[in-house]
């Protein structure tokens, strides 16, 4: 008979008295300290509630691919498959295939950018080039300089990579080449590493404006003077509504700039192909993070883009959905004039998939999303475009994606929370101050209770 040591207490005991995990993750302790700054993008968290039919979504920037021929894309695919199936279901090379760099040259030539193939990387996306730029650039601790208010998914990236975002103002005619310049001096003076300015100069995400030619020199200068890198994210650019496009920053200084282009918005998200324009030796770095990454982009993608272009009309298929997008921005002007309250202003896109709302003091478009939802009406709050808390008085609105019929019904839901919103205020006051310190982008507003 075995009898249990007087210094050993029975397994059940044991169990009873050792400490319990009351945590859900039980891997917390474990994460480097970069993961700690990885948060769930505000859009990503949107879509089950906006996606459902019965609200309006004016949140995502899910391109509108109704008028893609299908057949063609369906016959390129079929013949890609049977012709050259063993090639393009292998493994590739991490630069891309040569035949989509060949083809990336040709589209870029579109905005004065004359770039050789091997100055190319095939990227997942737009948004992976960025990440890999990140990666290769940014220690922890380092500045990234942003527009106020940024894309949402590049300022993930950055804090990600543990970076600090520093907004610099813009306004109707895109980022203010002086606020750059006093930005670089205050952070210069404290010490700062300022690894390099992002900037989507072509009908922004969120804000809708476009740059201007003069304001684009003028970046260009400061910056070459102050040896500061510039990536130039340009997934809008051939999206214009009026007129050629505006030069790119890339076609007019190749040696500060580093170029970002994407498919999804003019061919097809799904197939997630998109670019990096770099000089040489940045885009050797970027090959060997991609290899380590991926080993090498989808080589089925490649090879189904560069056959799309190859055999289709693509830049007649571009002015089809610019014509789309356009009657869609306009449904949204129309709606916003007819249904804001007095005191709303607004952005004026010339081109691309969004409009920038500012609200009257005191409504925080933050806390009114769940009434808004509730009205059956959704948009992206303005405070996810910004590291730095502001926002609160903005939101965006995406009209990419609903037929002009939903806008004008969205814009009406919500010019109704608005209104609410507004009484509410009226009747118990205001909980939110005032943002100082951002330009307010709203050339266009609604008109007054006195005014037609």
């Amino acid at each position: 008979m075995s009898q249990t040591s007087p210094t050993e207490p029975d397994e059940p005991l044991l169990e009873r008295l050792r400490p319990q995990d009351t945590r859900l993750d039980h891997y917390i302790d474990r994460y480097a300290a970069r993961a700690h700054g990885m948060t769930a993008s505000a859009i990503r968290a949107l879509f089950a509630v906006a996606n459902r039919p019965e609200v309006v979504s004016l949140a995502g920037g899910m391109p509108n691919i109704t008028d893609l021929p299908l057949d063609v894309v369906g016959s390129v695919l079929n013949d890609l498959v049977l012709n050259d199936g063993r090639r393009a279901m292998q493994y590739g090379s991490g630069q891309g295939e040569p035949a989509i760099r060949e083809a990336i040259c040709d589209v870029m030539r579109l905005e004065n950018i004359s770039a050789h193939p091997d100055d190319v990387m095939v990227s997942v996306g737009s948004q992976q080039g960025l990440d890999l730029l990140t990666r290769i650039f940014c220690n922890p601790g380092d500045v990234v300089l942003c527009e106020a208010p940024s894309y949402v998914g590049a300022l993930g990236v950055f804090r990600s990579y543990q970076c600090e975002v520093v907004h610099v103002a813009m306004d109707e005619q895109g980022l203010n080449p002086s606020a750059l310049a006093d930005a670089l001096r205050a952070l210069r003076r404290a010490g700062r590493t300022v690894k390099f300015l992002y900037t989507i100069p072509n009908h922004h995400n969120p804000a809708g404006v476009t740059q201007s030619l003069d304001r684009r020199l003028e970046l260009l200068q400061l910056c070459e003077r102050a040896d500061l890198l510039i990536v130039e994210d340009n997934p809008y650019g051939l999206l214009g509504f009026d007129g050629d496009p505006i030069p790119a920053l890339r076609s007019v200084n190749e040696h500060h700039v580093i170029y970002l282009g994407s498919f999804s918005k003019t061919f097809a998200p799904g197939f997630r192909v998109g670019w990096v324009l770099a000089p040489h030796a940045v885009r050797e770095k970027l090959v060997l993070a991609q290899e380590a990454a991926t080993l090498c982009p989808p080589v089925f993608s490649q090879f189904a883009v560069a056959a799309y272009l190859a055999n289709h009309d693509w830049r007649g298929q571009i002015k089809v959905f610019r014509e789309m997008y356009r009657e869609r921005r306009d449904a949204m002007i129309a709606g916003l004039t007819s249904h804001m309250p007095a005191g709303t202003t607004w952005t004026y896109p010339e081109g691309g998939f969004f409009v920038w709302l500012t609200l009257p003091p005191g409504i925080d478009s933050h806390a009114m999303l769940p009434r808004a939802v509730t009205a059956r009406v959704a948009y992206v709050p303005g405070t996810a475009f910004y590291a730095d808390g502001f926002g609160s008085r903005h939101m965006r609105l995406s009209y990419c994606f609903p037929t002009p019929e939903r806008i004008i019904e969205g814009t009406r839901r919500l010019g109704e929370v608005l209104e609410y919103e507004a009484r509410m205020l009226e009747i118990f006051g205001t909980a939110v101050e005032p943002e100082s310190g951002r330009l307010a982008l709203g050339p266009r507003e609604a008109p007054g209770p006195d005014q037609p």
